[in-house]
């Protein structure tokens, strides 16, 4: 058997010339295997999902095994975003219900190395904290702090993951003034930039206006 392991979109794999590569010498009809991992993904639209092709060479036989996508892409998709925050210390990207993070964590649960749930909700919290994600209108590290002390512990238990739609309607609120501030910041520090590199270029043609007045 031969091991091949794949990155794809959900539902959207196609031909490349890496997949041929490996596929094409052992006689694999490659578009028969994408449609079948386009078929088994189709469910991870808008997420990149590891594949494994567990492949005979002598049969013929692929075998896919897809498995658990990274917790952080299971987090931009639950927020519909398509990147993180590259200043996740001055930026933030989405705001969660700790129903959210309890879905990403059972998501996810199967896949990771602890039977604890509880391990499997701190977790995903860590990682929102990295993206830059909000939880509950407050910053990762705090309720990660609340989850030590039980706050959340009812609907961690239950593993609660639906989302009242009143809550949800005020933590796009809460979210949505934070996404105004962070705009005025960013059009604040990029209008300094620009005015920062005008008085760069003007005293850079100073000198040469100088030399003009010296010939003459």
């Amino acid at each position: 058997m031969t091991l091949i392991k794949l990155l794809v979109e959900g539902g959207k794999m196609s031909p490349g010339p890496a997949v041929a590569q490996q596929l094409g010498p052992m006689g694999i009809n490659m578009g028969e295997v994408i449609s079948n991992v386009n078929e088994k993904t189709k469910e991870f639209a808008g997420v990149t999902v590891p594949v494994h092709l567990n492949v005979d060479p002598k049969t013929k036989e692929v075998k896919i095994k897809v498995l658990s996508p990274p917790t952080s892409e299971l987090i931009k998709k639950e927020l519909g975003i398509s990147k993180a925050s590259g200043a996740r210390l001055k930026q933030r990207v989405g705001n969660f219900a700790i129903e959210q993070v309890i879905s990403v964590a059972k998501a996810k649960h199967d896949s990771m190395l602890s039977n604890d749930f509880l391990a499997s909700v701190k977790s995903v919290v860590g990682t929102c904290q990295a993206l830059g994600v909000l939880i509950e209108n407050k910053e990762s590290k705090e309720v990660m702090t609340e989850i030590l002390e039980g706050k959340y512990d009812s609907q961690i238990n239950s593993q609660k993951t639906k989302v009242e739609d009143e809550k949800r309607k005020d933590l796009d609120a809460y979210f949505s003034e934070i996404a105004e501030k962070q705009e005025a910041v960013h059009k604040a520090e990029e209008a300094e930039k620009a005015a920062e590199e005008e008085k760069k270029a003007a005293a850079a043609d100073k000198p040469e206006e100088a030399k003009t007045e010296e010939k003459k």
